[in-house]
């Protein structure tokens, strides 16, 4: 049996490559489709349901890389002919349908891909390479732009492949030729030299096709970033006695192993310090963070939850403390309000002042069992209890002082 094709019947490294590329897909999209119905309030919940969409992220890589090599096969072999060349419209519609689905075979997982790479946390790809791809940042509008993108290529996939499915059932049942034995079994079907012709008008088809969904896809939103679920709370400005010109408060948690990293993006802090103070109490700092505002990946909303930060009922954290100077630095010695939660919380911190301008930095460790942050994941293997915090921050003394 010939390994490449003819004008008259595919090889056995095409139909192979053909089949496997059909048990992947049949495969990946149903457990897409249950992936996405599965609730995730418990961690058993919750790691069922990641690996579901952990087994499809690997499903769509190697649909990826299998439909590549079958499109370099399909290039560098002759392609069988059509048995019915003399039904113009019905060739052209079924080569436009062979086209969406080669190309769509690459576009979909890649999309898919480039999102997984662009998105924090969240069910990881089965495989010893990493989870990054060079040159993808981690970005919600990336990551927006191609899990839009995801969304359109894998509904024209879906809908070429059910035409492919239509054309053969159509072959085998009206025409009874021999367009699925080619496939199935290597059979050899009658070679009309007028049919040998080749057309471009079907791959037109093909991209025209993709324009108009990805122009629907634009016009429906589909690539702007995610809306958060709970809107930030508005935050009071402060007066205070050094003001905040630039800063960050980030968090990371161990997710199914992988580190997950997040940030706010909108809190104050009204802080008085006196950095002439030899020791003892050197000032005082109240931090107010809005906790609609957090930024972590893939599961900001679900970090929004009632079963985590509840940002609906407890829209602020708060952190008031004593700034204390010692022999080796400064601590911020004061308790720590999230949820309802209060915790004694001391945070070593370095300063640096040159002049107006003081430069802090810290890092700290919190456990979000103290706190009632995710009760219902008792699993660290699921989410892990630590939380790692880190807060850097430039301010400028008051001009009023």
């Amino acid at each position: 049996m010939a390994l490449t094709n003819t004008l008259s019947s595919y090889g056995s490294i095409t139909r192979m490559l053909h089949w496997l590329t059909a048990l992947l897909v049949v495969t990946l999209i149903p457990v897409a489709v249950i992936a996405n119905q599965l609730p995730y309030d418990t961690s058993e919940q919750l790691a069922r349901k990641a690996w579901l969409f952990s087994l499809h992220k690997t499903l769509g890589v190697s649909v990826f890389f299998v439909a590549l090599v079958r499109i370099i096969c399909a290039i560098s072999q002759p392609k069988p002919v059509p048995l019915h060349p003399e039904r113009k419209t019905e060739t052209f519609m079924a080569e436009t349908a062979h086209w969406l689905l080669y190309g769509s075979l690459v576009l979909a997982p890649l999309s898919g891909w480039l999102h997984h790479a662009a998105t924090a946390g969240f069910a990881p790809i089965w495989w010893p390479f990493g989870q990054d791809l060079p040159m993808v940042p981690k970005s919600d509008s990336a990551a927006a732009l191609f899990g839009g993108a995801h969304w359109v290529f894998g509904k024209v996939m879906a809908a070429s492949i059910l035409l492919h499915i239509a054309g053969a059932v159509k072959h085998q049942i009206i025409d009874r030729d021999a367009t699925l034995a080619r496939m199935w079994r290597g059979a050899t079907a009658p070679l009309n030299a007028a049919a040998v012709r080749h057309s471009m008008m079907p791959l037109a088809g093909a991209l025209a096709i993709w324009a108009v969904t990805l122009g629907a896809g634009a016009a429906f939103g589909l690539y702007a970033p995610h809306t958060a679920s709970v809107d930030a709370a508005a935050l009071e400005e402060v007066a205070s006695d050094w003001q905040v010109q630039d800063g960050t408060i980030s968090i990371a948690v161990m997710q199914f192993g992988s580190t997950v990293e997040g940030s706010f993006g909108d809190w104050t802090a009204d802080i008085a310090f006196d950095p002439a103070k030899p020791g003892g109490i050197a000032g005082s700092v109240e931090v107010v963070i809005a906790i609609g505002s957090l930024t972590i990946g893939s599961v900001t909303d679900q970090a929004m939850g009632p079963d985590f930060f509840d940002a609906g009922t407890f829209p602020t954290a708060t952190y008031q403390a004593d700034l204390v100077a010692g022999v080796d630095g400064y601590e911020a010695v004061g308790t720590l309000t999230i949820r309802d939660q209060t915790v004694p919380l001391t945070m070593p911190f370095r300063l640096s002042v040159n002049g107006d301008e003081a430069n802090m930095q810290a890092n700290l460790t919190l456990d979000r069992r103290d706190f009632d942050v995710g009760n219902n994941m008792s699993d660290e293997s699921s989410l892990g209890f630590s939380v790692d915090v880190s807060v850097a921050l430039t301010a400028t003394r008051s001009t009023a002082d």
